[in-house]
């Protein structure tokens, strides 16, 4: 924590905040988070790897997050301060493991927002081609996240009820393209049997991007500190909005697949050329669909890492005036402008590929070190208000959330491990300069 106290009346920590997320917001905001810019994108990548066994890939996942997401729900329910991963971590292990997983965290986040801001420039690209040119889609891309810090800055409800919009908004044209396109698949395309895979290290190869799709309720869990009962909004929102997203990207998948089959693989936008081979026009409304859903993605993206530099600048691990928060909307302005800023350069220099490989390698550090968290939470009992979310057989859960993790990060690359490494000792370093600046002022 930090030494220095701060001024008198000064709008600083979580007591500076205002509780205003209930559970049906908070499973907006974890679906809205989730269902980015990686749905419109994995469905040809997967059939590119895996072929007609493609689906596999999101039954793997869905079975690797769930472990997570109930490990989530119980650490989320037992630490209410703003953070996230970062308190969870913090709570059980001290300050420097919970700043590792938020060191960790925000490489994520900053990678996965960059990923997906430049997918949208492809698509915003791909339907109105004077977007197509690098000067016109950087100035596209500085103008999104000039928008989307203006809305964050207004304050929790205002980003609140415009995620829970955008969700909507998404949500609505992807389960209708499942419920129009399943009659017309052809089931020959779409593959369960084991058999069919290439081969287990393809599958593996495939994890990580399916991890990247599947991940984003450690962002949205961030602003615990303003969410009303997190002991029961936590869990409630965690595990319906899993739910909810491994039904609509399995269904998507086979759509695709049973739709366009072999040219699946090579497509640019993969849910537009589905929707456009069942009804010409629904080719547009996928393509404009999947700039809402990537706009809501960045839109929450930066509403939870923003909470996430104010949680480090709280505790002395930024500097303090990370810790601040506006005195009109009670926002963290710097937070804000560090991410939005940071994320943007990436994007205009990025792809989405790349990216998403690199953000997905760092959520699944974070995954398993949550998982440690939940277990030794649970262990020592510890809780804050209300009833906590129990995990059922003791330690069994969270060892499976962990070997999960652990059997996807052996196959990333090494020029992936480089990138989440070299990062990570960075922010290590500030840690370092920072804690040694912090004992200098104690003595």
């Amino acid at each position: 924590m930090s030494t220095t106290k701060p001024p008198a009346g000064a709008l600083f920590g979580d007591v500076a905040l205002v509780r205003a997320v209930g559970s049906f917001a908070l499973t907006a905001a974890v679906i809205n988070v989730i269902v980015g810019g990686g749905v419109f994108q994995m469905p040809a990548a997967l059939a590119a790897t895996l072929g007609a066994a493609a689906p596999l890939a999101l039954v793997a996942g869905a079975l690797a997050i769930f472990p997570v997401a109930l490990c989530f729900a119980a650490a989320g329910s037992r630490t209410h301060a703003t953070g996230g991963p970062y308190t969870y971590l913090g709570a059980a292990f001290g300050p420097f493991a919970g700043f590792v997983a938020g060191a960790l965290m925000w490489i994520s986040n900053v990678s996965s927002s960059a990923g997906v801001g430049a997918a949208l420039s492809v698509q915003v690209g791909t339907l109105v081609p004077a977007f197509d040119s690098p000067g016109m889609r950087a100035g596209l891309i500085i103008g999104v996240y000039a928008l989307l810090f203006a809305l964050n800055s207004f304050g929790i409800k205002l980003g609140a009820r415009a995620i829970a919009l955008l969700a909507g908004l998404k949500l609505t044209p992807l389960f209708a393209l499942i419920v129009v396109g399943l009659p017309f698949v052809d089931w020959g395309a779409v593959s369960f049997a084991p058999g069919e895979l290439p081969s287990l290290t393809a599958l593996g190869a495939s994890m990580v991007l399916v991890m990247f799709a599947y991940s984003g309720m450690e962002t949205a869990l961030v602003p615990s500190g303003e969410v009303n009962d997190p002991a029961r909004s936590v869990p409630r929102a965690t595990i319906a909005a899993i739910v909810l997203v491994v039904i609509l990207y399995l269904g998507l998948q086979i759509v695709g697949q049973g739709v366009l089959g072999a040219a699946l693989a090579g497509s640019r936008v993969p849910i537009a050329d589905t929707a456009g081979a069942l009804w010409a026009p629904g080719r547009t409304l996928l393509l404009a669909t999947a700039c809402v859903s990537m706009t809501g993605f960045l839109l929450g993206n930066l509403l939870g890492s923003s909470r996430l530099l104010f949680s480090l600048g709280r505790d002395g691990y930024l500097p303090q005036a990370y810790g601040r928060v506006s005195a009109g909307s009670r926002v963290p302005l710097l937070g804000l402008a560090t991410h939005a800023g940071i994320a943007c350069v990436l994007a205009v220099g990025g792809s989405f590929t790349t990216l998403a490989l690199i953000s997905g390698g760092a959520i699944c550090l974070v995954y398993g070190f949550v998982a440690l968290a939940a277990w030794r939470l649970q262990q020592r009992d510890v809780r804050e208000r209300g009833e906590p979310f129990r995990l059922p057989g003791g330690a069994a859960i969270p060892l499976l959330a962990l070997l999960i993790m652990l059997a996807i990060l052996l196959t990333l690359t090494s020029l992936e491990w480089l990138a989440i490494g070299v990062s990570l000792a960075a922010l290590v370093a500030v840690y370092a300069v920072l804690a040694a600046v912090r004992r200098r002022a104690v003595e």
